[in-house]
């Protein structure tokens, strides 16, 4: 752990707190980990329910604020993270780790007690991987931090499938995966454009270390492979048509917007126009595919338990 970029630590508020958890990065872990359980086969008390997909959204958030503890002063250095709590000084370093520590427990011990023991366990993976293998080893080591890394976001629709069926099954490994593939064009297709932010920071993201060339045909490629993925659970008869065709339609539009990515030059002035594109097009890409998932088991009652 290393100190935070200011001396003076001023009365930490209930906001920094919740800052440390990451809301943004958390809805999008919430809505998973929800359709992941909306789309498992049998049926799971509406209370439990909620505790589960509460307990998805704690655990991230404890997760992201060991996270934010840990690069307290890489933070410092990036502009679009120099705001944060830890590296603003509105918090004692320590308070941040042992609110992270604290709710990432409660999160697993609420989980297994409430729900099931495997969805317990498989929520301390997932905070294990974020907290540790990724920010502590992945991240500051490698280029492939994004590759690697991209586990800690995949777990919980495996998570929310497992609180309703108790067993981990094919479906819900697919899922896992298209989360997997998905993660690096999005993430490298931001790296693009807050380039200069790691490299300030000596984070080795890729278009640091490989350069922005390698990067591009990287997440075209990560993009093809993420098309085919993505349409495995329609493939195996897993879903329906309404999957199968919202899964085909957006991860075509997903390779669409990458392939202005890849086959661009660094010194075309547009302001990295198809990097941002895509960037935000991968955000509502994975809300999108979910959905349709949910859709697909709600209106069809599609879906196998292996």
């Amino acid at each position: 752990m290393t100190a935070t970029a200011q001396t003076q630590t001023l009365p930490a508020e209930w906001r920094d707190f919740f800052a440390l958890t990451k809301p943004r990065v958390m809805s999008l872990v919430v809505f998973t980990g929800l359709c992941g359980l909306l789309a498992a086969p049998g049926h799971i008390h509406p209370v439990i329910a909620f505790t589960a997909v509460l307990c998805i959204a704690v655990g991230a958030g404890g997760a992201a604020a060991l996270n934010m503890w840990w690069e307290a002063d890489i933070d410092a250095k990036m502009k679009r993270t120099a705001q944060r709590p830890l590296p603003q000084g509105r918090m004692r370093p320590n308070d941040a780790r042992d609110f992270g520590v604290a709710i990432s427990v409660a999160s697993v011990l609420v989980m297994g007690l409430v729900v099931n023991w495997l969805a317990g366990l498989i929520l301390a993976a997932s905070i294990l991987y974020y907290a540790v293998i990724y920010t502590i080893w992945l991240k500051p080591r490698t280029p492939q931090n994004i590759v690697i890394g991209g586990g800690a976001g995949a777990f919980p629709p495996l998570i929310g499938w497992v609180a309703v069926t108790g067993h981990i099954t094919l479906m819900p490994v697919l899922l896992f995966v298209i989360i997997f593939m998905w993660t690096p064009p999005h993430f490298w297709a931001l790296a693009l454009f807050v380039k200069s932010d790691y490299a300030k920071a000596g984070i080795p993201m890729l278009p640091v270390v490989a350069g922005e060339g390698a990067t591009r045909r990287q997440i075209l490629i990560y993009s093809v492979i993420l098309f085919a993925v993505s349409l495995a659970p329609w493939w195996i008869g897993g879903t329906g048509a309404i999957y199968g065709m919202a899964a085909l339609v957006l991860s075509g539009l997903f390779v669409i917007l990458a392939l202005p990515v890849a086959f661009r030059s660094r010194q075309e002035e547009d302001k990295m126009k198809p990097e941002k594109r895509l960037f935000g097009f991968s955000v509502l890409y994975l809300f999108a595919l979910f959905a349709a998932l949910v859709a697909d088991r709600l209106i069809l009652g599609q879906g196998i338990a292996s």
